[in-house]
């Protein structure tokens, strides 16, 4: 079933938001060349522990860590250790979550180490995340949430083709629910799939987890042995963003986005709901 938040509960899950947004902040900061990615892991549990906040990716299933640092071929889940190694021209997404009184927020961002990218690896990533966006701002009262995914996929199809000739759209992972758990139902598909239907209605107190993933070749992915590290068949380098976002009564608010997606929201015609916390 899917889970309907109350507008105080929502504005628990907008404080938790605000510490991944840190989060996220010192990371992008700490990803330098010769950092680890223990380094940026360790950065992540001191943003939470100042903030009094807890992890929810400590322990989920068994992981590791307190964000998952995932590195050029690998999509998602990949595991911070001391032996991964920043340098210069790589593209590493940060994934990573907190929970502030049982309510859960969950974001991703991709992040370029140093300098000398492709200028294939920019478009990459502004095409994951102008995608994301598309889709946060297809999230409106009424919707249904196959409406959400086609924001996605329309937008990534519409783009001009990389050198690599096409975009993967992942589609083993996906978005979620959430709110009292971190992974709830409904599952989002960052494609449109018919035989899904149409997926539920959106109604306000609905939150879902956003996040598309999108790489340079193909849509296929493969788990390593460490049973969490998700990589791309091919090898080709991937992006990833994502934002929590609750739909309220006066629409959308981006529970992880520092000034809760009202800047670009209002560039897509969209009005931000009101930040609960001021």
């Amino acid at each position: 079933m899917v889970e309907i938040k109350t507008p105080e509960q929502i504005a628990k899950m907008r404080e938790a938001g605000l510490v991944v947004a840190e989060i996220h902040r010192r990371c992008a900061e700490a990803a330098v060349p010769g950092a680890s990615t223990k380094d940026l892991d360790d950065v992540a549990a001191a943003v939470l522990a100042e903030r009094g906040a807890k992890p929810n990716f400590l322990g989920y299933g068994g992981f590791p860590a307190t964000i998952c640092t995932s590195v050029n071929d690998v999509v998602v889940h990949g595991i911070p250790d001391r032996d991964t190694v920043l340098k210069a021209g790589d593209l590493i997404s940060v994934d990573a979550g907190a929970v502030v009184d049982g309510w859960h927020a969950d974001a991703a961002l991709t992040v370029f180490v140093g300098e000398g990218h492709a200028p294939q690896l920019h478009e990459l990533s502004r095409v994951t995340e102008d995608s994301l966006w598309a889709g946060i701002a297809a999230m409106r009262r009424g919707s249904r949430l196959v409406d959400v995914s086609r924001a996605i996929e329309t937008y990534v199809r519409r783009q001009p083709l990389p050198p690599s000739g096409k975009y993967g759209i992942v589609e083993s992972y996906g978005g979620h629910g959430i709110g009292s758990e971190m992974h709830m139902d409904p599952h989002l598909l960052n494609y449109v799939d018919r035989r899904r239907g149409r997926g539920p209605k959106l109604v306000p107190g609905m939150c879902l987890a956003i996040e598309p993933m999108i790489t340079l070749g193909t849509a296929k992915t493969h788990v390593l042995a460490d049973e969490w590290t998700v990589k791309t068949n091919d090898g080709t380098w991937a992006a990833h963003w994502e934002h929590s976002v609750a739909l309220t009564e006066e629409g959308p608010l981006v529970l992880t986005a520092p000034d809760g997606g009202r800047a670009r929201l209002a560039e897509l015609g969209v009005t931000a709901a009101p930040d609960p916390l001021g």
